[in-house]
């Protein structure tokens, strides 16, 4: 049998097992009595392979393989390998192109850690609620967030659609979010579509997060039957990066709760509201009914989001999940990261702790400071993970900043840009590269933003 170990790209054979190949190969080879004495090549032989030579029997026959044809493979190949374990390099490794993409969290790389969890995970059916990995998942993350029960869903969309079919239950009814929120901006109208549900986007006064006055203004609460009663109050946390204070939720939830008014969390990004010490993860949590909190953005996890409430509510989100084919047969190959992505990303605590997320924040705020001091404007604070060039104030348009990054090996998607954990040093020298040069435009006769009608960033 052949040993094999990976290095880069190439598949090589132990030094031992090799040189017996080209042994057997060569006619007029030298007998090594420590292995069987063969007068044709041996079926290992004959499927012998490996990028960049094709090693087929004829070839080794006809032209037997030399040690120069080895050279950068796998070292002296006259040398028995090392024993014990051989590490494996794939895109699992390391972050990769995630160390250059500005464009959103969710692109980050899985780690190694996570792909072990994967090779050891469960593989049972979710379907039938029999996966011990997905459970323990969703019991832990109940827990966490202070509520009864959890549902492993396979986006934060879902998550959020979810939630609201769940809670509405006869129509008519409305949702009262942020005029900037996901599921009113970014969800493909599922609102619409899956619940046939009005959504009344509100502007926030303060131009930053939503407050109790701003939704008194807007709610509808009396029985007149020319109104849309509203059913559910869906807040976002953390909103283009920005936090909505743990008091303005309390006093909203507060409201709410009088008034019959279900309360759901977009808390895709939660995460970064907490350890940017706004508030514990169970502070927040507890004052709504329901929550969505994403694994794969921020967190690193490559697929997967978690939503919470009460039991009798999780247990109809598990029937709406079913039904728009949601159901997990071996879900555990996604639940297992998951769960390293909470408790390696985020951390083992309520407000992160020994996570690595404040890091972002760090490097967020630097590059903010930077844009400022090049003579650029933000058209946003900086609070935790996301920067908002105003790239109108700049006179570039979203496209020619992108161009500017391509040209420097950066993936960007406009003025915003979001921090993940895995953005490299190098990217940020790269992007003040960037920065001078946009900059440099500002003033200058011609550099006027392109509109086009129709189109929006995405975020």
């Amino acid at each position: 049998m052949f040993a094999s170990t990976r290095r880069g790209n190439f598949e090589v054979c132990s030094s031992r097992y090799l040189s017996a190949a080209l042994r057997t190969a060569d006619k007029e080879a030298v007998v090594d009595h420590s292995l069987p004495r063969v007068s044709q090549p041996s079926p290992q032989v004959q499927a012998y392979q490996f990028r960049g030579f094709q090693g087929k029997a004829s070839s080794l026959m006809s032209h037997p393989l030399q040690t120069e044809d080895l050279k950068g493979l796998n070292g002296p190949s006259g040398l028995e390998p090392t024993p014990g374990h051989h590490e494996q390099i794939n895109a699992w490794s390391g972050p990769g192109p995630a160390a250059f993409d500005f464009r959103s969290d969710v692109v980050t790389t899985p780690t190694p850690s996570m792909l072990r969890a994967i090779q050891n995970t469960t593989l049972l059916d979710d379907v039938f609620k029999e996966d011990p990995t997905t459970i323990s998942l969703e019991s832990h993350m109940a827990q966490l967030t202070n509520h009864e029960a959890a549902l492993f869903v396979l986006s934060g969309t879902m998550g959020n659609q979810l939630a609201l079919r769940s809670h509405l239950t006869q129509p008519p009814y409305s949702v009262l979010c942020d005029h900037r929120a996901h599921i009113l901006q970014w969800e493909a109208g599922g609102v619409a579509s899956l619940c046939g549900a009005l959504v009344q986007g509100v502007v926030p006064k303060n131009g930053v997060y939503l407050t109790l006055e701003d939704i008194k203004k807007s709610i509808t609460l009396s029985d007149d039957v020319h109104a849309c009663p509203t059913r559910v109050i869906s807040l976002e946390n953390t909103l283009g990066g920005t936090i909505m204070p743990l008091s303005e939720v309390q006093r909203i939830s507060a409201f709410a709760r009088e008034h019959g008014v279900k309360l759901h969390l977009d808390g895709a990004r939660i995460w970064e509201a907490v350890v940017a010490g706004a508030g514990s993860l169970p502070d927040y949590t507890s004052c709504f009914d329901s929550v969505s909190l994403c694994f794969s953005k921020g967190l690193g996890a490559p697929v997967g989001s978690i939503l919470v409430g009460k039991v009798d509510f999780i247990k109809h989100a598990r029937w709406v999940r079913k039904s728009i084919g949601g159901g997990l047969r071996q879900p555990g190959v996604v639940t297992a990261a998951a769960r390293v992505a909470v408790d390696e990303t985020f951390g083992t605590g309520p407000n992160g702790e020994g996570g690595v997320l404040r890091r972002s924040h760090e490097t967020a705020k630097a590059i903010a400071r930077l844009w400022e001091s090049l003579g650029g404007k933000l058209s946003s604070p900086t609070e935790t993970n996301m920067v908002w060039f105003d790239l109108e104030d700049a006179g570039v348009s979203d496209d020619e900043f992108v161009e500017l990054g391509r040209e420097r090996g950066l993936r960007l998607g406009g003025g915003r840009l979001v921090v993940h954990y895995q953005i490299s040093e190098e990217a940020v020298g790269r992007l003040e590269d960037v920065m001078k040069v946009a900059l440099a435009r500002k003033g200058t006769p011609g550099a006027e933003r392109e509109e086009k009608v129709g189109f929006k960033a995405y975020g």
